[in-house]
């Protein structure tokens, strides 16, 4: 039997299931969504494919358990960003700014790596379900504004984001003017900001 380092068996389980979720993460930083497979992360963290395959199935269930656990504290970040600013303008701004800071900062850039790579449909659906997360806040401020199709219009501002994203993430030295023009576009479109 294995030994337990934690008080109970469930302790034990969650303290070992972040500890396989943050050694992917690293693994994935460090070498690529390549390098990640269930082999790997067993021999980067001493365990045998075995003991893996009691927190995961398949690659796909690991790449969705990563991207799941890193969703509530994204969706918390992009939910507190959208409490400051009192207008629209402002709330759209923020939700720009935040999701591109989270796209970009180390510790989710294995997820929005990981959220790219190809999956089986019920790991996507999974993705896809804690993704709505992040919309809900803007979709929210976007309703309470009298825009139509709040839902709709969230999701071609997060497009801005998500391409903005790819744009600073390849162009890092860029990344702060990439930051402003997607606000600018997705606050105002090809409209030239007011004076």
């Amino acid at each position: 039997m294995p030994r337990i380092s934690e008080p109970t068996v469930a302790e034990h389980r969650a303290r070992q299931l972040r500890t396989l979720l943050d050694a992917a993460r690293a693994l994935v930083a460090e070498e690529g969504i390549e390098a990640l497979s269930l082999a790997a992360l067993a021999r980067r963290v001493g365990l045998s494919r075995p003991s893996l395959y009691e927190y995961f199935r398949s690659k796909d269930d690991l790449v969705a358990a990563i991207v799941e656990e890193e969703l509530p504290r994204w969706a918390a970040l992009v939910e507190q960003a959208l409490t400051g600013p009192p207008d629209l303008v402002g709330k759209v701004g923020a939700y720009v700014r935040a999701q591109l800071e989270v796209m970009t900062d180390g510790r989710h850039a294995a997820a929005v790596q990981l959220v790219e790579h190809a999956l089986a449909e019920p790991a996507r659906e999974r993705i896809r379900d804690g993704h709505a997360q992040l919309l809900r806040p803007l979709a929210d401020a976007l309703k309470d504004a009298g825009i139509p199709d709040p839902e709709l219009r969230a999701a071609l501002v997060q497009g801005i984001v998500d391409a903005a994203a790819s744009l600073a993430t390849r162009t890092p030295a860029a990344a702060e003017t990439v930051v402003e023009a997607a606000v600018a576009q997705a606050v105002h479109g090809l409209t030239p900001p007011p004076a």
